[in-house]
């Protein structure tokens, strides 16, 4: 019989033993319908099924030599494939094989109970059910898999509910979402997870009554957090899936299908939740992005235009009345594109070639009149009818800029080639027309040595509104004071709003006054009110940084000229300091080299003026009545003495340059003769000789002058800081070698001229020193320095030389003193110096009551005997009474004697010279010279001290050994002093006596 079951592809597997028994399971399929195998034992059998894909197994229960029965191999198979159908067809069954073969879950058992050809047909409807049944059971449990594979879905919750919602299963996002342990058995809306939702329960039950009558019901749940502690705990939520959601908000979308039995009735329910979070959010984030397009479209400043092929309006922006001023139903009024942008804006043939033509650039009037350009872009569209899109960009400002901005470039270019400040201002007024388009400008400059604002530039269209320009103080009294001091600009809609408006007059409105760095105030406006918009107040920034960045640059080339000037200018300082410093350099190597003062005056005089260094220089001084000023050398020009000759030099009346430096102790310094020219007669006759500068120095040493040296130069202003000040220096060094020399005259010469002078200075420390003691002090010359001061032996005459030398330590000057010696006539030597031998002196009973002696002194520097013999005067003697003072010097024949008695006058006050006498040396090799030559200072030093201390009296009035302890010497070093010093005393007698006699006429 057919069946719909009986399909050609079907493959059965027949297991069957060789014997007779089992020719019904062969002739059974016989027919060639299914794909048949035959097998012998149920271990090839359980193979094939392994190997191979079979749709029906067929097998008898006995097999010889195998262990495994048809039964075992049911229950092999059934471990395997639960679902693969089985025929067992014993040969000889009984029920209780059929009662284990049906436990075992076979498909159909076949006994032998009948005839064969109905064993063979009940077979065959066997295998019949069998695969139809197979197939079934395959069907059912794949769509079960499906099924589990759909609840178990990781992404989404699924429950299984009883038709009145209780719940009766849940995978495992459900149970994890829930987070409850006894979920199954409850009602499905009161699940804590629809807890979290507004009105969640009642929308979950709504939803299950609807399901539960055979519809399939959504419905949509956002979680809504009822505290913040439900919003923690909403952001760690796992979606379905496992992952962490970070929302506080979650959206569910639920689903609820009906399941029916066979017979039709809703059986139970499939619930179905899903997390829509993200969607929701996309759904959400598109919707503002609508809103956001239909803002931005309502407010940019760009218009878009849609029309079709014919030029009418399709779409108008809500904002074209930003660039037009018109409403978008008035736009539509007009009908065509060409009555709002005109005709021929492009070539539709070029726009559907391209298909979109971008900055295309027109111009439009607006509601108001006023013309915009504008930059269109045209594109092909095909949106609700219109073909064509227009996008507008208002460029008017832009437009403007950049014609400005050329403008400004040209003025730029052109204050590269401003040179002064005035230049530079009267450019970019005269230029600010063209990059502001305003009628009035002005710059004002800052005048830095009068403290004010001075208007170097004023456009025609200032003067006409505003009148002149007038200076401003550098104060917050006026705008442009206000502006320069704190450095801010200031724009004006109406400039008589500002209380600092110093014009009320004035027809300006709209101003701006800008700074100008350092410099000063640019400012420009107009007549009318508000017409600095933001272009506007940009360009003016733009020109006045312009300006200032060139005033910048010509302030700081300015700066560098000058720099290079003055560098120039100390160049040829140098340059003249380097001709100074030889001219120096040549001088001192003719002062070192010079023996006389002539030679010294006259090594200045030429090494000044050779090689055109200087024209003029002389040295000049007073002449013998000290009235007016002689030259003792010149050199230069041969005109220099006719110039000599021509001006007054007198001391009284002259004002020639050597004349005041004489008569001033000052240096004298003329930069311009020319100056003054008709109000002294000796500018005259330098000019004549071309002397156009002078300055003249005092050559002073110490306090004294030596004569004064006047330089002359053939050019104004030769004689700058720097060269006065080498000169000057000059001048000291000239009088230094003056001294030297002299010095050295009267330590050679063999005559020399000696001066007495009475001294009345109360302040000398002899004078002083005798006055206290009431008794006659004498000095001998005799000196000896030390480091900070000399050492001098006094002889004391009417008073004790103890009393006297305690006195002494008492003064300024002096540093310290000490009793030499006693006369012989006031008391024993011995009992003077006191039991013990030392140097100690007794009592006045022990030292009888004659008075006299020396004293050793150590006067502090200043020494007079020094301060006079730096220059070359030489002090034999001094002798101080209490009432009189008496001081004798030798100077050497070359030194004038007033020059002399000058320098003592300037040592001592009150001096009054009361003799003068020649001293003539006996012989070439003077005695006394040849001795001090032979002789050291310490050699000399002893020696004086063992003379005045009486160590050369007879008796000795002090031992050798208490002359050594007074200098601090050993016994053994001071007679070896004495000895030393007597040696070259008799060598220096006897050389001299052993001279050979000189021939004389008339003596022997």
């Amino acid at each position: 019989m057919a069946s719909a079951w009986t399909l050609d592809d079907a493959r059965i597997l027949v297991v069957k033993p060789p014997e007779k028994d089992s020719v019904t399971l062969s002739s059974a399929l016989d027919d060639d319908v299914y794909d048949v195998i035959e097998v012998s034992t149920a271990d090839a059998a359980l193979e094939s099924i392994a190997s191979r894909s079979v749709d029906c197994l067929l097998t008898a229960q006995s097999f010889p030599k195998s262990e495994l029965t048809g039964l075992g191999l049911l229950e092999a198979v059934r471990e395997r494939d639960p679902d693969l159908p089985v025929v067992l067809a014993p040969a000889d069954g009984d029920e209780s094989l059929a009662s284990d073969s049906i436990a075992a879950d076979v498909t159909a058992y076949i006994p032998h109970d009948g005839t064969e050809d109905e064993t063979i047909e009940d077979c065959r409807t066997a295998i019949e059910r069998a695969l139809s049944r197979g197939q079934t059971r395959r069907r059912r449990r794949a769509r079960a898999r499906q099924f589990e594979a759909i609840f178990e879905d990781p992404e989404t919750y699924s429950w299984i509910l009883e038709s009145d919602g209780i719940v009766r299963r849940a995978n495992e996002p459900a149970l994890a979402a829930t987070d409850a342990s006894d979920v199954l058995g409850r009602p499905f809306q009161d699940l804590p997870l629809w807890q979290q939702t507004a009105d969640g329960p009642a929308k979950v039950r709504g939803t299950i009554e609807r399901a539960a009558t055979g519809a399939v019901a959504h419905r949509e749940l956002t979680q809504v957090p009822a505290d913040e502690t439900c919003v923690a705990d909403l952001t760690r939520t796992k979606s379905p899936s496992g992952t962490e959601r970070p929302e506080a908000v979650r959206t569910l979308e639920m689903t609820v299908r009906p399941i029916r039995d066979e017979s039709g009735e809703v059986d139970s329910l499939l619930a179905r939740a899903t997390d829509v979070t993200e969607r929701a959010r996309l759904e959400r984030d598109l919707r503002q992005s609508e809103e956001l397009h239909r803002v931005t479209l309502n407010n940019m400043t760009d218009t878009v235009l849609i029309t079709d092929d014919d030029g009418a309006f399709t779409y108008v922006c809500p904002n074209v009345h930003f660039i037009f001023g018109y409403s978008d139903d008035e736009i539509h009024e007009m009908g065509s594109i060409d009555e709002l942008l005109g005709p021929d804006l492009f070539d539709r043939a070029d726009l559907e070639s391209a298909g979109v033509l971008t900055n295309i650039e027109c111009t439009a009037t607006d509601r108001a009149g006023r013309e915009h350009t504008l930059l269109v872009n045209v594109r092909e569209v095909s949106i609700q009818g219109g073909t064509t899109l227009y996008s507008c960009r208002d460029i008017t400002k832009r437009k403007r800029r950049e014609e400005a901005l050329t403008a400004l470039h040209r003025t730029a270019r052109q204050l590269l080639y401003a040179e002064t400040d005035r230049e530079i201002a009267d450019i970019v007024v005269a230029d600010a027309t063209d990059v502001l388009d305003l009628e009035a400008s002005a710059a004002y400059l800052f005048d830095t040595d009068e403290n004010v604002f001075r208007p170097v530039a004023s456009s025609m269209g200032m003067e006409r509104l505003h009148g002149p320009v007038h200076d401003h103080r550098a104060t917050e009294d006026s705008i442009p004071g206000r502006v320069f001091v704190d450095g801010q600009s200031r724009f004006f809609s109406d400039v008589h709003d500002s209380p600092s408006l110093s014009n009320p007059g004035t027809d300006l409105r709209s101003a701006a006054y800008v700074p100008l760095g350092d410099h000063g105030v640019f400012v420009v406006g107009s007549a009318t009110s508000g017409t600095f918009d933001e272009v506007s107040r940009e360009l003016t920034d733009l020109l006045a940084a312009t300006a200032e960045a060139a005033l910048d640059r010509v302030e700081r080339e300015r700066t560098l000229r000058e720099r290079d000037r003055e560098l120039e200018r100390r160049n040829r300082q140098l340059t003249r300091l380097n001709e100074i410093n030889e001219i120096i350099r040549e001088l001192d190597q003719a002062l070192v080299r010079a023996e006389t003062r002539e030679e010294i005056e006259r090594a200045v005089c030429d090494r000044l003026t050779t090689a055109d260094r200087f024209s003029f220089a002389w040295i000049g001084t007073e002449d013998a009545s000290g009235d007016r000023l002689e030259s003792r050398t010149h050199g230069g020009t041969s005109e220099g003495r006719e110039y000599l000759d021509s001006v007054s030099l007198s001391l009284a009346d002259g004002s020639e340059p050597a004349v005041r430096t004489a008569t001033g102790g000052e240096e004298t310094v003329v930069l311009n003769v020319a100056d003054g020219l008709r109000e002294e007669a000796w500018r005259s006759e330098a000019l004549a000789r071309t002397y156009q500068s002078a300055v003249s120095i005092p050559m002073a040493y110490d306090e004294f002058t030596y004569g004064v040296l006047t330089v002359y130069a053939d050019q104004p202003g030769a004689f700058d800081d720097m060269i006065r000040a080498v000169l000057a220096e000059l001048g000291e060094t000239i009088a230094s070698a003056i001294v030297a020399v002299e010095r050295k005259h009267a330590l050679l010469s063999n005559a020399s001229t000696r001066l007495e002078f009475e001294v009345a200075d109360e302040a000398f420390v002899f004078s002083r020193l005798a006055r206290q003691t009431d008794c006659v002090l004498s000095f001998d010359g005799g000196i000896r320095q030390r480091e900070d001061g000399v050492s001098v032996i006094v002889t004391v005459d009417g008073a004790r030389p103890d009393a006297v030398a305690a006195a002494a330590d008492e003064l300024v000057a002096v540093d310290g003193a000490r009793v030499i010696s006693f006369d012989r006539d006031a008391g024993d030597s011995a009992d003077a110096r006191g039991s013990d031998g030392n140097n100690e002196l007794g009592s006045e009973s022990e030292v009888g009551d004659g008075v006299g002696g020396a004293i050793l002194v150590d006067l502090s520097r200043p020494v007079f005997a020094l301060q006079l013999a730096d220059h070359g005067v030489v002090v034999r003697s001094v002798e101080a009474t209490p009432s009189s003072t008496r001081v004798v010097v030798d100077v050497p024949r070359s030194v004038d004697a007033r020059e002399s008695a000058n320098i003592v006058s300037r040592v001592f006050s009150g001096v009054e010279l009361q003799s003068k006498q020649t001293v003539e040396q006996t012989t070439s090799g003077d005695f006394h010279t040849d001795l001090r030559d032979r002789l050291t200072e310490r050699q000399l030093e002893v020696v004086r001290l063992a003379y005045y201390g009486g160590y050369f009296e007879s008796p000795r009035e002090q031992s050798g050994e208490d002359i050594a302890e007074t200098l601090d010497i050993s016994p053994a070093a001071f007679y070896r002093h004495v000895r030393t010093v007597q040696r070259k005393l008799f060598e220096s007698i006897f050389d001299e006596i052993t001279l050979p006699a000189t021939s004389t006429d008339g003596i022997e």
